[in-house]
């Protein structure tokens, strides 16, 4: 699993991207690859990166937020 945190999250278009916390690279994000409801820029993430159609993207988006 990789973290990162969330950069920001369009709900209305359902998208969004996260910075990981290793690299610093952003990555797309699906709103059908979270997991965890109401997710909000700032938020710190654990996620796994798969392979979309247009590159890398995150997918079991968790947040580590208590």
């Amino acid at each position: 699993m990789r973290t990162g945190k969330i950069k920001f999250f369009i709900e209305s278009k359902g998208y969004g991207f996260i910075t990981d916390d290793e690299t610093g690279n952003d990555i797309f994000v699906h709103a059908t690859g979270i997991k965890t409801a109401d997710l909000r820029e700032g938020d710190k993430v654990s996620y796994e990166e798969e392979e979309g159609r247009k590159g890398k993207v995150a997918a079991q988006v968790v947040s580590l937020e208590n």
